[in-house]
C-alpha cells in the first residue's frame, strides 16, 4: 500500500544569513517555529535538533546559552527545521532513540521505538528473570529494540529476531553490535515464526512481538509522521489490525515450554480482542492485560498452559 505525503504548505524555516547571536537565539527561533507548525513539544524538540547539528550534550547546550553559532551551524539547523516542518520526525532527522536507556540507531527503515513498547520488554524482564538461562523469538523486529535490550538486561539470555525486511534487519544488527549483544542476538530474514519453525527452535520461554496493528481503513487517522514516513508494512494489519496477533496466538503454543510466555503490543481498543485469541486456542491461561502510563491497555501477555 503506499502512503501518500502530506501535500500542505509549511512554514518557512528561520531565515538564512547572519546567524543569530547565541545559542539561546538560535533555539528560541527554532521554538518558534516549530510552534508555528503546531509541534506540541516544540522547546524540546527544537532543543534537541540544536544540539544534534552542535554536538552538544544538554549539559553542555546549557553552559554554551550565550554562546554564538556559526553560520554552518545555523544552515545545518534551519534545514532540520525545514525538514521537520514537512512532517520527518526528530528521531529520523538525528538519526537514533532512547528505548530503556540504550541509544538506538533508527531510520526510515524500521518503526521508531516507542515508551509503550518498554512495558512490554519490562513485563518479559519480569516474568524471566529468575530463570538462569533463557530463550525467546523476538517476531517483526523492526530496530532490534526489543531483542537488544532483552539481552542486554538478561545477560544469559539467547534470541532469534525475525522480520520480512532485510533493510529492518540490518538496522537491527547494527544495534545489536553497538550494545555488545550481537553474540547472542541472531536476525533472521522470514514471515513471523518460520524462522524460528526452520532453525529448529522449540521449548522456547518466551515469545514477544510488536507486531503491525493498524487498520488500513484508519490509516488516514494517525498522525503525519507516522502515516508518511513510518514504514508501512511495520504498521498495517488486516481483521481490524489483529491478523497478526491471531497468527501468533495460533502459531506460538506449537514452539513455547509449559510456562513460557506469549506477550504482544497492541493498539488502543484491541486488548479484548486479542485476549479473545489467547484464550479461543485453550493452550493459554493467566492471561494479563497491561496498560500503558495513559491507562491504555497495550500488552497482552499469556501463559503456555
Amino acid at each position: 500500500m503506499t502512503i501518500d505525503r502530506d501535500p500542505r504548505p509549511h512554514p518557512t524555516p528561520p531565515a538564512a544569513g547572519v546567524a543569530p547571536n547565541s545559542v539561546r537565539e538560535a533555539w528560541l527561533l527554532g521554538r518558534e517555529h516549530l510552534l508555528a507548525i503546531g509541534v506540541e513539544a516544540a522547546g524540546l524538540e527544537a532543543e534537541v535538533l540544536l544540539r544534534h547539528v552542535l554536538g552538544m550534550s544538554r549539559t553542555d547546550l546549557y553552559l554554551a546559552w550565550e554562546r554564538a553559532v556559526s553560520a554552518a551551524a545555523w544552515d545545518r539547523f534551519r534545514a532540520l527545521l525545514e525538514e521537520r516542518a514537512r512532517g520527518r520526525p526528530v528521531p529520523y532527522l538525528i538519526g537514533h532513540r532512547e528505548f530503556m536507556g540504550l541509544d538506538l540507531l533508527v531510520d526510515e527503515r524500521v518503526l521508531i521505538p516507542r515508551p509503550e513498547t518498554e512495558i512490554l520488554v519490562e513485563f518479559l524482564l519480569h516474568v524471566l528473570r529468575g530463570l538462569p538461562a533463557a530463550r525467546i523469538i523476538d517476531v517483526g523486529t523492526g530496530s532490534g529494540a526489543i531483542a537488544v535490550a532483552l539481552a542486554k538486561f538478561l545477560p544469559r539470555v539467547q534470541i532469534l529476531a525475525s522480520d520480512l525486511s532485510a533493510d529492518a534487519l540490518a538496522v537491527a544488527a547494527e544495534n545489536a553490535t553497538r550494545h555488545g549483544v550481537a553474540d547472542r542476538t541472531a536476525f533472521v530474514r522470514g514471515d513471523l515464526l518460520a524462522p524460528a519453525q526452520e532453525q529448529g527452535w522449540t521449548q522456547v520461554d518466551a515469545i514477544v512481538s510488536n507486531p503491525p496493528y493498524v487498520d488500513p481503513e484508519t490509516v488516514q487517522t494517525l498522525p503525519r509522521e507516522i502515516r508518511d514516513y513510518e514504514p508501512a508494512m511495520a504498521l498495517l494489519a488486516g481483521e481490524g489490525g489483529t491478523a497478526f496477533h491471531a497468527r501468533l496466538a495460533a502459531e506460538a503454543p506449537g514452539l513455547l515450554r509449559p510456562g513460557g510466555w506469549l506477550a504482544v503490543e497492541v493498539a488502543a481498543g484491541q486488548a479484548p480482542a486479542v485476549v479473545e485469541l489467547l484464550e479461543r486456542t485453550g493452550t493459554f491461561h493467566h492471561i494479563r492485560v497491561i496498560n500503558d502510563l495513559q491507562g491504555i491497555a497495550r500488552i497482552v501477555a499469556g501463559e503456555r498452559r
